[in-house]
């Protein structure tokens, strides 16, 4: 890293002037306008996107060209705190002194009745139904830390603990969809917990794969990489005599990984771990794994995460490609479908195929809207739509318009 480069600004600068970019070169290159470098290289704040963009062209890992901003230099206010409130409750109790907890839910002790419960919010959470799940996985999580303090001791203990690891696995899913990262890990740092505590080594590999999406989400992306690589070695199965939830939480590992590295500006790194990944889907065949909350992996995930892959680094020819190869493939999980769309619509953008790009996201807002409004790369795509767009604004383009607040 240059020296002196505090800031990332200051690293960005340092960076160009080190490969011999003036600032105009520099955009040019990362395929940026020139206003987008002259505003980072000041100070302004920038998406993970970009500063990618910025580390192809100057051949360095994304990493190293930012970092974050310390938390006293922007404003911050209360208005998420009320929507989130069942979430810290559950999550975040209030303890003693002597480490009793203040809960207010009445206790669930019926663990089968607790785990249908589970079972129809994972369903609600694929089905798109977001409020249904936030409305009533809180309640969920403080019941079932009811259950395994109620347990202790008991031949139940240990059916407790993994059914506390899948509801936490379930809320940290859905509060890193949503962007609540700091709820997030303590849901699934305590996930990871619970399934050691109950010997279910597979459940903390699922919990560590849904905590690199966390830390990817986040552009932590070395610890991303870091953590996939170091967990799948220590759970790693012998190929010919494993299981198939085995073989897809290790496989979901390396997916991760492959993800984080992409991002990283690191894309031979991101093939090896792909290659790793295709090796768990080749010894699966026609099955794909379905238990653990990382999501369902089958041969066909890998193929998904190898067109995220090009999505990230601006390979659009690729991704459609791919997405003819997968065209009566029906993705793993509905998320994972979902997203391979995103990067679809995207790629039919690049090449200017307005018509196109606009189609996926109207069949996207039609049937996955709570998901949908979440997504960055959405409503990025739909801005490059307009601008493309020489036509009047059409229905479908307003309601589109009124979705993502543009």
């Amino acid at each position: 890293m240059p020296q002196n480069a505090d800031t990332p600004a200051d690293r960005l600068r340092e960076w160009r002037r080190r490969r011999g970019f003036t600032q105009e070169q520099l955009a040019e290159q990362a395929g940026l306008s020139l206003a987008v470098v002259k505003k980072l290289e000041r100070g302004g704040a920038g998406r993970l996107e970009t500063y990618h963009a910025l580390a192809r062209a100057l051949r360095v890992r994304t990493s190293q060209l930012f970092d974050a901003q310390p938390p006293h230099t922007k404003r911050h206010d209360d208005s998420g705190n009320l929507a989130l409130m069942g979430f810290r409750r559950a999550l975040v109790p209030p303890v003693t002194a002597g480490g009793r907890r203040l809960d207010t839910v009445e206790p669930d002790l019926d663990l089968a009745q607790m785990a249908r419960t589970a079972t129809s919010l994972n369903g609600a959470y694929h089905r798109d139904d977001y409020a249904t799940v936030a409305e009533l996985l809180p309640h969920l999580a403080s019941s079932a830390q009811l259950a395994v303090d109620h347990y202790t001791g008991e031949a139940e203990h240990s059916r407790a603990l993994r059914l506390r690891s899948d509801v936490l696995q379930q809320a940290g899913r859905y509060l890193t969809q949503v962007r609540v990262y700091d709820l997030a890990h303590l849901a699934l740092r305590d996930a990871r917990r619970d399934s050691m505590s109950a010997g279910d080594v597979l459940g903390a590999g699922s919990a560590v794969s849904l905590q690199a999406w966390t830390l990817i989400r986040e552009g932590r992306l070395d610890e991303a990489e870091r953590l996939t690589v170091a967990s799948a070695e220590e759970i790693e199965p012998r190929i010919s005599q494993a299981t198939t939830e085995a073989l897809g939480v290790w496989g979901k590992l390396w997916l991760k990984g492959s993800a984080a590295a992409a991002r990283n500006n690191r894309p031979e790194v991101a093939r090896e771990m792909l290659r790793m990944a295709r090796t768990a889907g080749a010894a699966m065949g026609n099955r794909s794994s379905k238990r653990y909350k990382c999501g369902s992996f089958a041969a066909s995930s890998v193929v998904i995460q190898a067109a995220e892959n090009y999505a990230v680094t601006n390979q659009p020819r690729r991704v459609l490609g791919l997405a003819e190869r997968m065209r009566n493939v029906q993705a793993a999980t509905t998320n994972t479908g979902h997203r391979h769309q995103l990067d679809i619509a995207w790629a039919h953008l690049q090449l200017r195929e307005t018509a196109e790009a606009e189609a996926v996201l109207a069949g996207l807002h039609s049937g996955a809207r709570d998901w949908l409004r979440h997504q960055r790369m959405a409503r990025d795509t739909f801005h490059g739509i307009l601008r493309g767009s020489r036509q009047r604004v059409s229905k479908r383009q307003r309601e589109l318009a009124k979705f993502f607040d543009v």
